[in-house]
């Protein structure tokens, strides 16, 4: 697949998650220093000093957390969950494939897709993908997380519909970051790489076009406004000829300042004839709302909500006193019990940068993990942890999900997940315990409580879920000893 002007990302054969987005990090940040990995030590530092204040909730960025999960799951998680499917015509039939040679897709295409290493559709790709391909094209608005497969779904359906007959753009495919569109990009890069008369242009920043000049390539993967710039304002192509139209990333767009007007003006210069594809992570009111206006007459497809099951997770709180006995209740579980890695979650940047101080100067090998990381230094500490060079990792609500590690045995509420009414966040609270007992496996979940209200939070938990948290005296070594897996 040629990529004229096309970003130097597209490489291929690198290793480990924190190269896969290294180089377009790297080219973009004028700081040397600033892809570095703090030390624990560091980042104690970092969490008092810093330019956000480290004892607000640390939460992360929309498009930030869109782009780790990418990365994160890639190739990592086959979904096996179930779909729904809602169509106008509910006596229409509706075809799935199991295997990719029955999509009858190009010979090059094919074996494109085997060379990434795909054996087999995933759940959503078996029944998306009949419908993107089919003719007359149908519309289509999909909601499914990071991991499912619906990047390569739509890719595979973008690449299968360019004529390389025309030079001119015939697909658009809708990023809300310059770093989604490359992880797109990519995809798409390694799918084609056996169709080199495919041409892919990345409409980001960075990126210009000579005054004049028409775009010849077939596709372009970009944010709303260089599209919009190139399209509109240019005229550097027909945006009536466009036949196909991605926008990916719907939530991340809807929460990125101005985008959603920018995707609305861009869809109203397209044929009405033009198939149109979209994608959210999420399907909420808004979302809903904005698809619609987007997609006419669409298949809906919506993957039924992941079920994280705590059944094998055992669930205990300890009553701390404050900060210092929170700190030894953790180091005695360590003490008694053999703890293969573990990830242990606190509300602000601030305690985070404390705990991995405290841990790191009593000997732990402890990675820690925050919003005042850049997303390279963040994969980095998350290969790190992967390859066990870390045994544990202090982290904020920027991993609350997404992270599949299979050494994972114990998950630390330093603090309790909640909103800003100070009421229990039940959603961040699954997706945190749910780090471990992944794979079927058993896991255990520690809860520590320093006041009236972390207790109520709890009871609330316990309740919400109607599953059992028990008292853990963790000044009892045979008490620790009972909760070992």
């Amino acid at each position: 697949m040629a990529t004229e002007n096309a970003s130097p990302n597209l490489k291929e054969g690198e290793a480990g998650l924190s190269n896969m987005v290294k180089t377009l990090v790297l080219e973009n940040n004028t700081n040397p220093s600033a892809n570095k990995i703090p030390s624990a030590d560091e980042a104690s530092d970092m969490s008092v000093t810093g330019s956000i204040d480290p004892s607000e909730p640390d939460d992360a960025k929309p498009a930030e957390t869109s782009l780790l999960a990418k990365i994160i799951r890639k190739g990592l998680i086959e979904s096996k969950q179930d779909l729904d499917v809602l169509r106008n015509d509910p006596n229409s039939p509706l075809f799935s494939v199991k295997t990719f040679e029955a999509l009858h897709l190009k010979p090059e295409l094919l074996k494109g897709v085997y060379a990434m290493g795909f054996n087999a559709p995933s759940k959503i790709q078996e029944t998306a993908l009949p419908t993107l391909l089919a003719d007359p094209p149908q519309n289509m608005i999909a909601q499914s997380q990071s991991g499912t497969g619906k990047t390569a779904a739509f890719v595979l359906a973008m690449l299968s519909r360019v004529d390389t007959s025309k030079p001119y753009p015939q697909v658009l495919c809708l990023s809300p970051t310059y770093e989604l569109a490359i992880q797109t990009g990519e995809v798409a890069a390694k799918m084609a790489q056996f169709c080199p008369d495919i041409l892919l242009r990345f409409a980001v920043r960075g990126e210009e076009v000579p005054r004049g000049e028409k775009i010849k390539e077939h596709i372009i993967i970009g944010t709303p406004g260089k599209i919009l710039d190139w399209g509109l304002k240019y005229k550097h192509f027909d945006m009536k000829k466009v036949t196909v139209f991605v926008l990916d990333e719907a939530d991340v767009m809807i929460a990125t300042q101005g985008h959603q007007d920018q995707c609305i003006r861009i869809h109203k210069q397209l044929s009405p004839r033009c198939q149109m594809m979209f994608f959210s992570a999420t399907y909420d009111k808004e979302v809903m709302e904005f698809a619609e206006y987007i997609v006419p007459n669409p298949i809906v497809i919506r993957l039924l909500r992941e079920q994280e099951s705590l059944d094998n997770i055992k669930q205990f709180y300890v009553k701390c006193r404050n900060l210092d006995d929170k700190y030894q209740a953790i180091s005695n579980i360590y003490g008694v019990i053999t703890v293969g890695q573990a990830i242990i979650f606190c509300h602000t940047r601030k305690t985070a940068g404390w705990l991995a101080g405290k841990m790191s100067t009593d000997g732990h090998a402890v990675g820690i993990l925050s919003g005042d990381l850049t997303v390279e230094q963040r994969l980095a500490v998350l290969d790190r942890f992967r390859a066990g060079l870390e045994k544990v990792l202090i982290t904020t609500n920027v991993l609350s999900r997404g992270i599949d590690v299979e050494q994972v045995t114990i998950v630390v509420n330093f603090d309790l997940p909640m909103n800003q009414r100070q009421e229990a966040d039940y959603e961040t609270y699954l997706h945190r315990i749910g780090r471990t007992g992944r794979f079927g496996k058993n896991g255990i979940a520690i809860n520590l409580i320093s006041s009236d209200n972390d207790m109520n939070i709890c009871n609330a938990i316990e309740k919400h879920f109607g599953k059992p948290i028990l008292l853990l005296d963790a000044d009892n070594v045979d008490e620790i000893e009972k909760i070992a897996l």
